[in-house]
């Protein structure tokens, strides 16, 4: 990846955060910053290097910067609650990201249920399929609220929804961290890896019927099934990762999602118990979105970003310590806080820098 096109996306992640922050600094009116902090780091950064991780050209194509372009249209548009025009540039996203998948694929999703196809290649075209379906069911919840009106559930809400552009980019670094598992494997390890890819995709989908259905026992029970999934993908990449210089920083992103994993459950279960409010426990709320986001996914874009310029300094423990600082401590408290919010985009500057532009090392 070109230094220009690091910039572009160091300097749009770094915005993204802010969005997280600005709440505390400027009256956003009947508008939600938020949007444009989910918007802008999973659907404009995290969509457009998934985009570009197909490709594997190195470069950013025309098209996957038209997807770049379009993609940061519709978060503004989106945070404006400019719903026609956001249902347009969905649509079209969604038809964009379909040629992609289709052109590295198949139209019909068919290596799914091939024993042969590498797990790698099917968590990599999950990750299209869910970001492609994820612009199509934006789109119709946004038809249904705003103007057929035919479904009326409390859980049935845009941002909802458009947290589930996280998705897409958790399977590409699951991707990533599959293409990195050695590949002579028993036929034991082949079973445990396709039961992990349909544990991680069906768990998720159905944990989000839960969410819409207002099921909390039900949640409960899909989230231990993906806490199991995610620890059998931490043990596989633990015990037959290849050692290499990725391996430190991947590993320290499986790290962050058991973290997203244990805080979640939390959740549901603070929901389940008596004296809930959304006011009492948005903190762990926060928690699980800053260490999913800025902890899980930033390390699969981060190994993605600089794939070709390995050996660089991500494997450092004062780096990875000092990630998770900025993500685990600083970041939460400055959605509360106007001092920990600016230290964490001081922190933030420097993680990004690092990643971005560290310099090749010895092997």
């Amino acid at each position: 990846m070109s230094i220009r096109l690091r910039f572009l996306f160091f300097v749009l992640m770094l915005i993204a955060l802010a969005f997280g922050f600005l709440h505390l600094f400027a009256d956003a009116g009947p508008y939600r910053f938020e949007r444009l902090h989910v918007f802008l780091f999973n659907l404009c950064c995290g969509g457009t290097i998934i985009l570009y991780f197909t490709e594997g050209r190195g470069r950013l194509s025309a098209r996957s910067a038209l997807f770049l372009g379009l993609a940061i249209s519709y978060a503004i548009v989106a945070f404006f609650q400019l719903y026609p025009a956001a249902i347009a540039l969905s649509l079209v996203l969604s038809a964009l990201v379909e040629t992609y998948r289709i052109q590295a694929f198949s139209l019909f999703p068919v290596g799914f249920f091939k024993p042969d196809e590498p797990i790698s290649r099917k968590f990599h075209q999950a990750s299209l399929l869910c970001l492609s379906l994820g612009l199509l069911i934006a789109t119709g919840v946004m038809l249904n609220n705003e103007y057929l009106k035919l479904i009326q559930m409390p859980k049935l809400q845009l941002d909802v929804f458009f947290l589930g552009f996280s998705f897409p980019v958790s399977l590409i670094t699951l991707s990533l961290i599959f293409s990195f598992i050695n590949h002579s494997e028993t036929g034991m390890v082949r079973v445990l890896k396709e039961i992990s890819f349909w544990a991680v995709n069906l768990g998720v989908i159905i944990f989000f019927l839960f969410i819409i259905f207002e099921q909390l026992p039900s949640q409960v029970g899909v989230t231990a099934v993906l806490f199991a999934a995610v620890v059998l993908i931490f043990f596989l990449y633990r015990q037959r990762g290849e050692n290499i210089q990725q391996k430190h920083f991947l590993t320290s992103g499986m790290w962050f999602l058991l973290a997203t994993a244990v805080t979640g459950i939390a959740y549901i279960f603070a929901e389940i118990a008596g004296g809930y409010t959304p006011e009492k426990y948005h903190w762990l709320l926060k928690v699980h979105a800053f260490a999913s986001l800025y902890g899980w996914n930033l390390c699969g874009l981060a190994v993605i970003c600089r794939y070709d310029d390995f050996p660089i300094n991500l494997h450092a423990g004062s780096l990875i310590g000092f990630h998770w600082i900025t993500v685990m401590a600083l970041a939460p408290l400055g959605v509360y806080f106007r001092v920990p919010a600016v230290l964490c985009m001081i922190c933030y500057v420097i993680l990004l820098y690092f990643i971005f532009f560290s310099k090749k090392t010895n092997p």
